[in-house]
């Protein structure tokens, strides 16, 4: 979805056309992997972070050109809405002090950013949904100035065929109707990345899925919504809503959303992709008319797969497989999408360690967690715990081989079970045990303290409405104090809950 996007129409037989080429970087994915044509296990993680612009008065700015003019680098691009930016990090390899060496990288980087867009009256914040936000920042005006954006609106709009329907009940209910996939940009997230060989990926994949609830639960921090308090992390039913192309009509039939779960543990990272083409119609059917995949590979090359990889950008899998070419040798990656941005450096960066070691060691497991959980008890973890953030309930295996499935606090099941084995899996990537032993620890306290980023903006929300704030005043409070706390820099457990001052 990177790629520049110049068509403004298709015909139909573009899409005859699309169909066939798909079906030939399918054929062309499955020779490679039968072939072993991919590369060797690197070790290697990325991360883009999804941030948001406000203003002093913690209000949404419509800027992201200017301020990206100003940063002036390609770590930075912009996304779907105006008041959006994305950062991205060049890979690292796991190991050493790869923790304390990204959480520097992204201080500094996030740091120059921030100078920059302050000098157009903005500034960087890193949340899952902006809690200032309201029903009329969110229309196709406001979409960035990008082709791909404008093109992608059309194509979802044309599936749909009519608004799409944004209703979600939480501690409030929220309904209301959108003529645009705009407020999708309210949803601002991480992305943590993993290239791992095809031998391995089916195995990190699941253990991703599986993994996925704990994640939400341990690090939501997006629980307003066009000024109503909903899910923990509204942001999963947000998306999935504003990308919908299913009318009431598709949904009844069980026709699956493009923003998915899934339903299914897999064998390979072919699965993904073969479902991808089977269940979902292309929305951009745009040809790479030079390259034939199949004579590609009979020649001895690479092919680039570009009908496959731009079909996978558009299915909003919330663990993703990841087709990529570098240095003329092809990869696999599991892309993790299900955290918010921040509230921290030191929060993402845990985040992310939690997330990297988990998966190393359940990936590893003799008898791994997949084998014991059913796939439909993962996905309805997945909704309690953005529903109920640190508070949810999951359903896990019991220990032992006739151990079953028990209800357990996600606290609970963080501190007893998972933590160590997180700490296993970063020690397997030969990570620093003072790397280590911080980023867990920030973890950790979060479950001893029952605090994340979506407790503590609830908690300081009916702070200010206590101390007689109307709604949007007290929205508006909350996060300018974000803000502050944010780029002070100390996790989200340490903050106090109000406002400093007499009556916070």
């Amino acid at each position: 979805m990177g790629d520049k996007v110049a068509t403004e129409s298709f015909a139909l037989s573009d899409r005859q056309r699309y169909r066939r080429k798909l079906q030939q970087c399918l054929a062309g994915l499955e020779r490679l992997l039968a072939e072993e044509r991919f590369d060797r296990p690197r070790n290697l993680m990325g991360l883009e972070i999804e941030l948001n612009l406000v203003g002093g008065d913690g209000q949404p700015r419509m800027m992201n050109a200017e301020v990206l003019e100003r940063i002036a680098s390609h770590d930075f691009q912009t996304e779907l809405g105006m008041f959006n930016l994305e950062v991205n990090i060049v890979p690292h390899r796991l190991g050493g002090r790869v923790l304390d060496q990204l959480a520097e990288e992204l201080r500094a980087g996030l740091g120059y950013a921030h100078r920059k867009a302050n000098e157009v009256g903005a500034g960087i914040v890193m949340i899952g949904i902006l809690p200032t936000l309201e029903q009329s920042d969110l229309v196709s005006g406001n979409l960035s100035d990008d082709p791909r954006y404008t093109l992608l609106n059309e194509q979802i709009i044309a599936a749909r065929g009519e608004e799409f329907v944004l209703d979600i009940e939480g501690v409030e209910k929220l309904n209301c109707s959108s003529a645009s996939i705009a407020p999708e940009a309210a949803c601002t997230s991480v992305q943590l990345h993993l290239q791992v060989t095809p031998g391995r990926f089916a195995a990190v994949w699941n253990a991703a899925q599986a993994v996925a609830s704990v994640q939400v639960a341990v690090g939501a921090n997006a629980p307003f919504l066009f000024g109503k308090e909903l899910w923990r992390e509204s942001r999963p039913p947000l998306f999935q809503q504003a990308t919908d192309t299913r009318p009431p009509e598709l949904q009844a039939q069980g026709v699956r959303p493009r923003t998915w779960f899934g339903e299914r543990w897999v064998t390979s990272a072919y699965d993904l992709f073969e479902e991808n083409l089977r269940f979902f119609p292309a929305l951009l059917p745009i040809c790479d008319e030079e390259e034939d995949p199949l004579r590609v590979i009979d020649e001895g090359g690479v092919p680039s797969l570009h009908e496959l990889v731009l079909h996978n950008g558009t299915v909003y899998r919330w663990n993703r497989p990841v087709y990529g070419v570098a240095g003329g040798v092809p990869h696999l990656r599991v892309e993790n999408r299900v955290l918010p941005a921040g509230p921290t450096v030191t929060d993402v960066v845990a985040n992310a360690a939690f997330y990297y070691g988990l998966v190393r060691a359940l990936a590893e497991e003799a008898r791994p967690v997949w084998t014991r959980l059913p796939f439909e008890a993962a996905a309805e973890n997945f909704d309690t715990a953005c529903r109920d953030g640190i508070e949810a309930r999951l359903r896990w295996p019991r220990p032992g081989r006739n151990g079953g499935i028990a209800t357990v606090p996600v606290v609970d099941l963080v501190r007893e079970e998972l933590l160590p084995l997180a700490a296993a899996g970063l020690d397997a990537w030969n990570v620093a045990p003072a790397d280590r032993d911080h980023y867990l620890g920030v973890i950790e306290e979060r479950c001893k303290r029952r605090v994340n980023g979506a407790s503590w903006q609830a908690g300081t929300y009916h702070r200010a409405r206590e101390a007689g704030l109307e709604r949007e005043a007290a929205l508006a409070a909350t996060t300018r104090r974000y803000c502050e706390l944010m780029h002070r820099g100390d996790p989200v457990h340490t903050w106090p809950v109000g406002f400093p001052g007499p009556g916070g």
